[in-house]
């Protein structure tokens, strides 16, 4: 009888345990994006979400994109009622604000938003995408093939984070070709393909033979003119696979995984994110050659190697310079 009952103990609380796991309260988190999600920047941080809910189990998602300026702060409002235990999203520009004042009304919810400025006590945590090194590391491609000399940036906004790309871009150039020039144009958006192939169109004319693609639009400019061009945030081959060399890609994975990680053990706390989003922790690198393994001198590919794997080891440091750069 007592072997009976110890049986039925382990089978009742083996079926408990089955169904409180199975109902456990989920892990909900909200992303607001300014743009749609086909825009790099917001795009990365929408797949970041979606594959920790794929890969980290009992997560609960929602996100709204294209927030107007003046639904910002009532669509973020409406998720922290929600009781959503993270809330994520862009607060560049016109989120900035309204981000930190809904934030310190609701100093329970764990909030990370993309940001140029610093943390807030106790619940306001920063991150950006720190892919300067990748970028630097296509400089260096970029000065080791240019035939005239002359490189294109088509960018988005001169403030310090679009800024460090560019720069970055450029040093690694001129790190291994003294003679280049670069020509830096910013479209004034985030978002504006048909004014990024219009500033693209311009510099081609003007001698640009690589152009390092910040913002979307240069690729119909690069294969029109027949150049080649680097993508920006994520592994853009597949857009134009006879003119994206390779291009910085920033993985927000590591930063949401570590944020949730940081809520559930109740431990959040205001930080700087910043270093979930450099090479050395996973959240930046550079995307794969696909064709271009084959096209590339072998010389260039191994240069290239040699310094990332320096970077990943903290053995080089990229340097960080936000200054707004001067076109050539």
């Amino acid at each position: 009888m007592k072997r009976i009952a110890l049986v039925a103990m382990i089978v009742l609380f083996s079926i408990i345990f089955v169904f409180s796991v199975s109902y456990a309260k989920p892990f909900r988190i909200a992303a607001i994006f300014q743009t749609a999600i086909e825009e790099p920047w917001d795009g990365v941080i929408h797949l970041a979400c979606l594959k920790a809910q794929k890969e980290m189990g009992n997560i609960e998602y929602e996100f709204t994109e294209k927030i107007a300026a003046a639904d910002f702060e009532k669509v973020l409002r409406e998720y922290a009622e929600r009781g959503f235990d993270l809330i994520v999203g862009d607060a560049f520009l016109a989120g900035e604000e309204p981000a930190r004042r809904v934030a310190k009304d609701y100093p329970e919810i764990a909030f990370a938003f993309g940001s140029e400025f610093g943390p807030v006590a106790p619940n306001f945590s920063v991150f950006d995408n720190w892919i300067h090194e990748p970028a630097y590391l296509c400089g260096i491609i970029a000065g080791r093939m240019t035939k005239s000399n002359m490189l294109g940036v088509v960018a988005a906004i001169p403030i310090g984070e679009v800024n460090r790309l560019v720069n970055a871009f450029k040093a690694g150039a001129l790190k291994v070709n003294p003679k280049v020039k670069v020509k830096i144009s910013y479209i004034g958006g985030w978002f504006d393909p048909p004014k990024a192939k219009e500033a693209a169109i311009a510099q081609i004319e003007a001698g640009a033979d690589l152009i390092y693609a910040e913002r979307f639009g240069v690729f119909e400019a690069a294969k029109e003119k027949g150049i080649l061009a680097f993508g920006n945030m994520s592994d853009q081959n597949a857009l134009a696979p006879e003119v994206v060399i390779t291009g910085p890609v920033w993985d927000m994975y590591p930063t949401i995984k570590f944020a949730i990680e940081m809520v559930q053990k109740k431990a959040w706390v205001s930080m700087d994110l910043g270093e979930w989003s450099m090479m050395g922790k996973g959240g930046a690198s550079l995307a794969p050659f696909h064709s271009f393994e084959k096209t590339l001198p072998a010389d260039v590919i191994k240069e290239v190697r040699d310094l990332e794997q320096k970077i990943i080891n903290g053995t080089y440091r990229v340097p960080v310079d936000e200054q707004k750069p001067l076109s050539d």
